[in-house]
């Protein structure tokens, strides 16, 4: 796999390190710290079909990973140990949290496959975003999140499984690859970034 600087990954394809644009009415006010995964500029489109910027939640914390809907075994335990973590906090912090599961196969996961997923694995689509962009993008965010995959088949990954808690200003909490049960650690990092933001 090759290695992609930050830098690199940030950059916009003159070459020039991304600076985001000004917020609207709402979200966080000021620049992104450097190190905020919402420098990087990716256009997402959820089960909905509705367009939105990866910064779209800036100012509230999130649950980020890296999923594809025709996995067999690991993914729907990841959705499953999202919706258990939930599970572990108030109903005022849970109402506060997103989610965003971003495919690694656009060209099969598309608007209506996701939300068909959306609805069997019953997720709050007021919070959750099954979310798909292009190859490329997929790539960035991947290397991002710290999350690896590489395609085996026609619709088939290999992929590390991570979940990554971003504080209200995109930037990395924490993590977990605990797919069995909750992890208390990661629980904790999220209500902290809750509590703060």
């Amino acid at each position: 796999m090759t290695t992609i600087s930050r830098r690199e990954l940030l950059a916009g394809a003159t070459g020039t390190l991304f600076m985001p644009p000004l917020l609207a009415a709402g979200k966080s006010a000021g620049r992104l710290a450097d190190d905020s995964v919402y420098q990087l500029r990716l256009a997402l489109t959820d089960q909905s079909g509705a367009s939105f910027a990866l910064d779209a939640h800036r100012g509230t914390p999130m649950i980020v990973s890296m999923f594809y809907t025709s996995c067999p075994y690991v993914c729907p335990m990841l959705v499953e140990t999202i919706q258990a973590t939930e599970r572990k906090l108030t109903p005022e912090e849970r109402g506060r949290l997103r989610v965003l599961l971003v495919s690694f196969d656009p060209d099969t996961d598309t608007v209506e496959v996701l939300q068909k997923t959306a609805q069997a694995r019953r997720v709050d689509s007021t919070r959750w975003a099954l979310a798909r962009t292009d190859a490329a993008g997929v790539r960035k965010l991947a290397a991002l999140l710290g999350i690896q995959y590489r395609a085996i088949g026609k619709a088939d990954f290999n992929h590390s499984t991570l979940l990554v808690a971003l504080d209200a200003e995109g930037r990395i909490a924490g993590k977990t690859g605990q797919l069995a049960g909750t992890d208390a650690a990661f629980i904790n990092t999220l209500r902290r970034a809750l509590s703060l933001a």
